[in-house]
Order: structure tokens, then sequence, then C-alpha cells
């Protein structure tokens, strides 16, 4: 029985440096991997964070544009903004509406209406992509407008906005000062960074979205 005791001994005072020497090693690669993740600037995302911050700027969102935007962006996922200016109007830098010429007799102003099929010219904004310019009687893709607006507050990354807001910023500058944005946004042509097949895809969904909405008392049916 001593023998034995004896032997236990021994062995656990042989493995008492091996052990500590593993907690070591352990702790010691807990380190480096902090010391590496601070010298990267990496940072552990905190999803929760994300979505409380994305559900705020949701109901901020909610709260400054109409209902039919509002139900737009709940269910497809972006916002159909009608342009109001002349079509041809121009600044210094030569910046114009995006829309087609105008037919002789046609108003010089296009009627806001809620569905915008009479509009000359209309855009899509999405959440983080270029805003897209296009004609929404023949669905035809006129241009895309590229502004960015850094999320000053940090309220997820130091620079990113919450989708919603994004959306917001744009719906904000479109509808407050339109010719103003699109003199200081980048413009390019249809498919630079949005794919064509993907906004005709939208525009499809948002006419079956109107017609599904639509009905003898809508307010689309007022302005008929």
């Amino acid at each position: 029985m001593l023998g034995f005791l004896a032997l236990a001994l021994v062995a656990a005072s042989l493995a008492i440096p091996l052990v500590a020497h593993a907690l070591r090693r352990r702790r010691g690669g807990r380190a480096t991997r902090g010391r590496t993740r601070g010298r990267l600037g990496l940072s552990v995302q905190d999803p929760g964070r994300e979505r409380r911050a994305e559900q705020r700027a949701r109901e901020l969102l909610e709260s400054c544009v109409n209902r039919e935007e509002w139900a737009m962006y709940r269910d497809l996922g972006f916002i159909r903004v009608i342009g109001r200016l002349p079509v041809g109007v121009g600044g210094a830098d030569g910046s114009a509406a995006p829309g087609p010429e105008p037919t002789p007799g046609s108003p010089a102003v296009p009627r806001r209406t809620t569905g915008g099929r009479d509009a000359a010219y209309a855009y899509l904004i999405y959440p983080h992509k270029p805003i897209v310019a296009y004609v929404p009687r023949t669905r035809q893709l006129l241009s895309e407008y590229c502004v960015e607006f850094p999320d000053l507050t940090g309220a997820i990354s130091g620079s990113r906005l919450p989708d919603s807001d994004d959306v917001l910023a744009k719906w904000m500058a479109l509808t407050g000062d339109e010719l103003r944005l699109m003199r200081n946004a980048n413009m390019h042509l249809p498919g630079r960074q949005v794919d064509p097949a993907h906004v005709r895809r939208d525009l499809w969904r948002l006419a079956e979205w109107e017609r599904q909405r639509r009905g003898p008392g809508s307010v689309e049916a007022q302005y008929q």
C-alpha cells in the first residue's frame, strides 16, 4: 500500500510542471490573439447591438415617410420616390433631371401621383446601394447616383449606417433638394453597381405590389 502511495506522489510531482506549462501556453495564446486583434483593429461585433440599432432606424423611417412608402420598404426592401424636377433642367455643372426629353404638350413638371406611372422619371432607394433612376411607364433604367452617408454617431461600426437610416438619409436628400443631390452624387450608367436584372425584377415586384393594393377606394384611385 505504501509503495502505491509513493508512486502516486512521484507521478503527481512529475505531472505538475507539465500542467503548469500547458496553462502558461494557453494563457499566452489568448494574450497573443488579443494583441493581434488589437493591432489589426478588429473588434468583436455585438449582433444584438446591430439589431437594436436597425430597429430604432426602422421606427424613425416609419415616422418620417408616408404610409405607402413605409409599406413599400417593409414589404419590398426599397422605396420609390417620384422625380419632381422639370425634364432637362440643368445647373452650372450640367446636372439635369434624369428623365427623357418631354414630348410636345407634356407638362414641364411631372404630376406626382401615389403610383407614379404618369411621372417622367422616378428613383428606387436601396440600403447601401446607389439610387437608381428609371422611367415608370416603360421601366427604362436611366442612371445610378452614388451617395454615401457615414454613421457619425457610431451606431454600429463607426462608419456604416443601419440599413433603414441609410434609406432615410437618401429619401430626405431626394425629397428635400433633389437637384443638389444629383449635383453632388457620382452618376453612372445603369449596371455599374446594381444589377439591371435585379432592378427590373424589383420593378415587376413593385407593379404587382401596387396592383394588389389598388382598389376602388384606394388613395391611388383618387388621382386617376
